[in-house]
């Protein structure tokens, strides 16, 4: 038994691009953008909010101009966002550093 691979031509290259259904990507990446959002402002709130409090702040900016469906999810996002580095700047304030640590 001899196994034979053909090749395909153009025209079934082609026909097989134009028949294959395209992923719908607005609302599903939306939504998972806003509860990426919300989940990294929460988290940002006890480690790394110099970090995770921007990326907050823009992917619950992104998936409100994008028109998410969980609005609720990436407001509280964007507003734990916006939290995040304002804990940032009262815990270096109080220390007067750049840095700061819950040890004191």
């Amino acid at each position: 038994m001899a196994l034979t691979a053909e090749r395909p031509t153009e025209s079934t290259v082609e026909s097989a691009t134009e028949s294959a259904p395209e992923r719908p990507t607005g609302r599903r990446d939306t939504n998972g953008m806003a509860v990426a959002s919300f989940v990294l402002g929460l988290l940002g709130l006890l480690v790394l909010n110099i970090f995770l409090g921007p990326v907050a702040i823009v992917l619950a900016g992104i998936a409100l101009w994008r028109g998410t469906a969980r609005k609720g999810r990436a407001l509280l996002g964007l507003g734990l966002g916006v939290a995040d580095l304002v804990v940032l700047v009262v815990l270096v304030s109080m220390d007067n550093t750049v840095s700061w640590g819950l040890a004191g």
